[in-house]
Formats: structure tokens, sequence, C-alpha cells
């Protein structure tokens, strides 16, 4: 009975223009979609399957308005067999129990396979994937599942290796302006039918409103649109204010690949290395505002713990790695606190770069001076042969010795050169005065610094 009714809720034009403008967008074929060329470019894997029908159970990974219902319906309307859909939040065992008896049914009596669109798989239970499991294993479903949430923590294991996981990526600048074009060119679907004239300011912050966004774009654009009068040549003008005041939002003055880009994370991984939290703090609300990648972010808060704050407190690794990961797992807006906390943490730690200039010092070293042997009693006497070679004679072995130290050489021959000075305060302070205890036992070595 839904079919019949939504059947004639189409015939009496219900699917047309009373629909918001990104359901009437929304791409019809592989040739429509817009962005995810690594996946659906012509040739790649996933585009070759949806032409030849051959389609195996997939699952679609990625931020909301990147296209993963749209690769659905896509391959709905290319496939020859039956389509069938389920919403993981609405969606319980007994559905699931349902679309499987009608899918056999439909195998035995008329060979024709069941391709099962799961939106928001990851709010699936065990027992509801489970239950879905046996029959993506023997071929009764096809399995098409979209989910915003890493699948490896939220799918289980045994439906994963039965699937292939894509990877969908929020749209480029140049992919938004593409969805824009088309959406105030398409007369049947789109605004084509009004005199649509958008300033580059207004489409600028929209685009970066949208945040890679397809559907956030196209919402906000039919809102600018139809909120905004017609003036006397009956031509509607969005301008930057129009497009600002539409979506609540004031314009955000950040080019991800312009010079704002590079100077805002410069001026944040400075404050952290100069230990000031507020500003550092102040520099990453800016770039979560202006739509910056989180892991971006994340990925520079890992190099700053090692280049700024090395063994100074060795932890910093730790917390950075540790935000990553938070980032990757939960996603944003949650993921700022990660953010945060890691910023906080790192613009407070003790601060040395003994670490990453002691690492610069030895790449330099090595690219003039070349590669030197390995000392005999260093090289590795455990292969067949080695110990009739030498290898590791006379090697001392620290752990026989007091303090699990004893003087040996372990630079090649004829190298007497420090690379790596600790500083005095932090954990570093801890370190040197083991150094030093150390270097009491053995002769001084000529500072590379001096």
């Amino acid at each position: 009975m839904d079919d019949l009714f939504s059947f004639a809720y189409e015939q009496q034009g219900g699917s047309g223009k009373q629909k918001p403008l990104a359901a009437r967008m929304r791409p019809q074929t592989i040739q429509d979609v817009i962005g995810q060329s690594h996946i659906i470019a012509p040739g790649k894997l996933l585009r070759r399957a949806i032409e030849a029908d051959q389609v195996s159970s997939l699952i679609f990974y990625g931020p909301p308005g990147t296209g993963k219902t749209t690769l659905a319906k896509v391959i709905a309307r290319s496939t020859r067999s039956y389509f069938s859909e389920l919403n993981a939040v609405t969606a319980g065992v007994g559905d699931i129990r349902k679309v499987v008896e009608e899918a056999k049914e439909r195998l035995v009596m008329g060979g024709q396979r069941t391709t099962l669109f799961v939106d928001e798989i990851h709010r699936f239970n065990k027992s509801q994937q489970d239950a879905l499991l046996p029959f993506v294993e023997e071929g009764t479903i096809i399995l098409i599942g979209a989910t915003t949430e890493n699948p490896f923590f939220e799918v289980n294991a045994a439906l994963l290796s039965r699937s292939q996981i894509f990877s969908l990526q929020p749209l480029n600048h140049e992919e938004l302006k593409q969805v824009i074009d088309r959406a105030l060119r398409d007369v049947e679907n789109g605004l084509g039918e009004l005199d649509v004239q958008l300033t580059p300011e207004a489409q600028e912050h929209l685009i970066q409103y949208a945040e890679g966004d397809a559907r956030r774009l196209l919402n906000a654009l039919e809102l600018a649109v139809t909120t905004t009068p017609q003036g006397a040549d009956g031509s509607i003008t969005v301008t930057l204010d129009v497009a600002v005041e539409s979506i609540q939002r004031r314009a955000v003055r950040y080019d991800k690949s312009g010079d704002n880009h590079y100077d805002t994370i410069s001026a944040f991984i400075k404050s952290i290395r100069g230990s000031d939290p507020d500003a550092a703090l102040y520099w990453l609300a800016r770039m979560i505002d202006a739509g910056e990648d989180p892991r971006f972010i994340a990925r520079r808060l890992v190099i700053s713990a090692s280049e700024d704050i090395g063994n100074a407190d060795p932890q910093a690794i730790t917390v950075a790695i540790s935000c990553f990961q938070a980032v990757e797992l939960v996603g944003m807006p949650e993921g700022r606190i990660a953010l945060g906390q890691a910023t906080t943490y790192l613009a407070t730690a003790p601060k040395s770069n003994a670490a990453y200039n002691g690492i610069n010092q030895a790449l330099a070293h090595i690219q003039k001076e070349g590669h030197k042997p390995v000392p005999i009693h260093l090289r590795d006497s455990a292969y067949k042969g080695a110990s009739k070679l030498g290898h590791g004679k006379g090697y001392l072995y620290p752990h026989n010795y007091p303090f699990g130290y004893v003087q040996q050489q372990y630079l090649p021959d004829g190298l007497d050169i420090v690379f790596y000075e600790p500083k005095e305060f932090g954990y570093e302070r801890h370190i040197r005065k083991f150094q030093e205890e150390r270097q009491k036992l053995a002769n001084p070595k000529k500072s590379s610094w001096e």
C-alpha cells in the first residue's frame, strides 16, 4: 500500500518542485555525480562494477552530504536486482527478517537477487547486524550500508569481511561550485527558471558554510533564493549580506588553500610553542569555525608534540596521537573537545627541541659524510656463519654490569660526536643528569653544536 500511495503522490506532482532543492537535484546516473572521483571516475573499480551491474556488498563511509545515499540510488537504477531500503534508526530485526523472506521468495520464484540499502547502518546493534550476516554470506541479499561513523568500529568484523568499503570525502571548493552552477542552470529540477544573480562573495560564503556537504549547500542556496524578493527586472540578486542573513552565520574570511590557512595554522603552532594556551585555543577555534579539516589540525599537534616538546614531556606525543585517534573515531563537532584538550596540554607542557635538532643533525651528518660500517662487535651474530666472521665478538651486554651500563663503542669507528643534547628542564633534566653520570665513566665527546 505504501508503494501505491507513493506512486499516486508522484503522479500528482509531489515529486516535483514541492521537494527540497537538494532532493530534486540528487544525481540520477553515475555520470551526474559530482565528487568522489577517487572511487567513481571512469575506470575505477566501483564505476566498472556499477556499469556492469556486478555490484557486491558495499559499505559507504563518509561525512553527511558526500553522496552515500546518492550512490545507493544510482546503483538502484542501474541494477537488475530488486532494490529495498531500510533505515537503521527505525528498523528492527523484524523488518530485516521480512526483507530477507521476500528476498528468498524473489530468488526462488524468479531468480532475482535483492539489493538492500541500509542507511545509518552503524545504528544497527550487534544482533541486528548478525541477523543480516548469513544472508549476505550466502548471496540472498546484496548489502549496501551507509554510515558517517568509522565502520571498523561500528560494523562487526564478519560483515566487514564480506563487504567492500569505500570512503567518501567532503566535496572540495571546485566541486561545491559545480553543485551551485548546476542548480542555477537546471530548469526542470533546479532554480534555472528563475533569474538568479549570485555574487562571488555570496557564493564563497555559501561554499564555506557548506563545509564539503552538498546537501547543506543546496539547502542554504534554496533558502537564500526563496527568501529574496525579485528586483524590478524580475531577477533575484543574492549578495553576501543576503547569504549571511539567510543562514544566520557571519562571513568568515578563511581560504583553506590560501595564505590565511597557512597563517592561521602557523599562529596556532607558534602559540603552542610559546606556551600560551589562550592564544592557541583562539586560533584553534578560528580554524574549527572556518571549517578546517580537524584531521589536519590533529596531525600538526602530533608534529608539535615531537618538534617543540619532545622528551621534556614524553607523554605529549601520546596525548597528541590519542587526540588524532579520537577525532577519527567521534568526528565533529565532538572532536573539538579532544582538540582543545590536546592543544592546552601541549601549550602548557615544558618545551624542548633537542630531539628535533638531534635527528636533523644526524641526517645532515650522514648526507655529508656517507654511511660508515657497523662496528664488528655490534653486528648480528645470530645468522648462519656470522660468528665465524667475528660478528658480535667483544660485545659487552650492559645488563651484566652495575646500573645496566658499561662503557663501550656504539658509533662507527673514528666518529665521536653528540647529536642529542637534552635541555635542563622538564623530564629532560633527568635524562641530562643520567647522561652526565654515565659520561663520568667515558671519554668526553665533542658537541656537534660547538
